[in-house]
């Protein structure tokens, strides 16, 4: 059996929030295994111990350009050490317009990008520049470019720490804006269900049939029971089958309200800033008392 080490558990823990020996407990049944771990921990204590997943761990914005006639537009992601740089002017500026070299010279990918002329250099040039001037790093982290079939809207939430792209066929431009706002809030992970992947769609229905079972549901319903519940995930987390988030009574799905107003959603890009990213942690205490101890054994 596999050794179950405290960084095992320490990463869990993080990653999930659920108690140590708990923890422990679920790595030592998955035979060390951190991804079966957290299922099963996701078994014994529900979504709780996922909400860890969900923080944001690394600091900067996201940037939207979108063309006049709203035909072509991009997304972009700028990370920082801090919260403060990423207020700054020059740091947003150098966003800014990476999102319209993005849009407007369509790079293949951040190394591309970074190739371009910026100024009296290049982008990367650029972007080292004010590295030294500030003395923070900073790094292009990703973007998308959009071709509309409809018409591009835009909505940048929380000091441009969400930023979210959408191509609107039909409808009207408030009826985008209200779409766009929407998915910033409700952060759908596809269109519709053609876009979940079939791994997370197996283990929604793994779970269900582990929590059905334990709670003495017969064998006979544990299929009926995880297709309900992997068909209530898709409502959750498809942006079709989402209830809109102003909708009066509180029912009609994004699906609903598309087909009232003759419009349909041909694509969305949702950003969040420092998205899946580990930010590292200073202990201030710990560091005090690391650099008592090194003083003193060096006297």
């Amino acid at each position: 059996m596999a050794e179950i080490t405290a960084s095992m558990v320490k990463e869990l823990r993080e990653k999930t929030d659920a108690p140590m020996m708990e923890c422990k407990k679920a790595l030592t049944e998955a035979g060390g295994d951190l991804a079966k771990a957290e299922e099963i921990l996701r078994v014994k204590l529900g979504n709780k111990a996922s909400k860890a997943a969900t923080r944001i761990a690394a600091e900067g914005v996201v940037a939207i350009h979108i063309a006049a006639d709203g035909k072509l537009g991009s997304i972009f992601e700028i990370n920082s050490e801090t919260d403060f740089v990423a207020k700054n002017d020059e740091f947003l500026k150098l966003a800014a317009d990476c999102a319209r070299l993005v849009a407007e010279k369509n790079p293949a990918d951040v190394a591309a990008l970074s190739a371009l002329p910026m100024g009296a250099g290049t982008v990367e040039s650029t972007r080292t520049a004010l590295v030294g001037k500030i003395g923070e790093n900073m790094s292009i982290r990703r973007f998308i470019r959009i071709e509309a079939k409809g018409k591009l809207a835009a909505y940048i939430h929380g000091g441009s720490k969400i930023g979210v792209l959408v191509d609107v066929v039909g409808g009207d431009e408030q009826l985008a804006k209200d779409l766009a706002m929407h998915i910033a809030a409700s952060k759908p992970k596809s269109l519709d269900s053609s876009g979940v992947a079939a791994e997370l769609l197996d283990t929604e229905r793994r779970i269900a049939i582990e929590k059905a079972r334990e709670a003495g549901k017969p064998e006979a319903m544990l299929e009926k029971i995880a297709e309900g519940t992997v068909q209530k995930y898709l409502k959750d987390v498809t942006l079709l089958g989402q209830v809109f988030v102003k909708a009066e009574d509180g029912k009609q799905t994004i699906e609903q309200l598309l087909k009232a107003r003759g419009a349909s959603v041909a694509a969305f890009v949702l950003f969040i800033v420092g998205e899946g990213i580990e930010k590292k942690v200073n202990d201030f205490a710990a560091e005090v008392a690391a650099q008592a101890a090194a003083a003193a054994a060096n006297k």
